[in-house]
């Protein structure tokens, strides 16, 4: 008899735990955090691929330095910016985005003085450096979406009564969302895509 006394309040706090939605939490907080890993992991790929960039195109003598110094400069920070899903703030997703838009600002204004350069441009290992690099922002946006849809889902989760009491309780907090768009690199954006139309035309 004293020992099923005893299991009583466990029983009680095993049923807290299913009723509460604990479990569901964690698994949702899992794939947050999952998908947050992704788009760190797609952002290393990027800056993995600049070096062997930079090296092609210091190979011709007259390239702007101050261009590929940026390039180098904006890297360097852009990798040392990384964020453990714990950690995940809206400060330091804000951080990490302004990190990630100055390298792609610098990559931007690279692409605009290749253009003045029609035999780099027709270099085949920077060609094949420039797909890559193409198909990398693609998986950028793919995983920052997935991530986005994450946290969404998690977000709406943990706030629906009651569970947004357990919530609390268990120190479950709400994810910030990624911002993709930004105004500075999209200016950039714009002028590539002229000089490559006044090019082709």
């Amino acid at each position: 008899m004293k020992n099923s006394i005893k299991l009583i309040p466990l029983l009680a706090i095993v049923m807290l735990f299913s009723s509460c939605g604990y479990n569901e939490m964690v698994n949702q907080q899992e794939g947050v955090d999952k998908a947050w890993a992704n788009v760190q992991s797609s952002y290393q790929r990027r800056a993995d691929l600049i070096p062997n960039l930079v090296n092609t195109v210091r190979g011709y003598a007259d390239f702007e330095q101050e261009t590929l110094t940026k390039v180098i400069e904006a890297r360097s920070e852009a990798t040392q910016t990384t964020i453990d899903p714990s950690n995940l703030t809206p400060e330091k997703l804000k951080q990490f985005q302004q990190a990630q838009g100055q390298l792609s600002g610098a990559l931007s204004r690279l692409l605009v003085t290749v253009e003045r350069y029609p035999e780099l441009k027709a270099n085949q290992n920077f060609l094949e450096l420039q797909a890559q690099l193409e198909g990398t922002e693609n998986r950028i946006n793919v995983e920052r979406n997935k991530y986005n849809t994450a946290a969404q889902q998690y977000n709406t989760y943990i706030r629906q009564f009651p569970r947004v009491i357990y919530a609390g309780w268990f120190d479950f907090t709400k994810k910030p969302y990624f911002f993709i768009f930004h105004p500075q690199n999209f200016s950039q954006f714009l002028r590539v895509m002229t000089l490559k139309l006044r090019y082709l035309s």
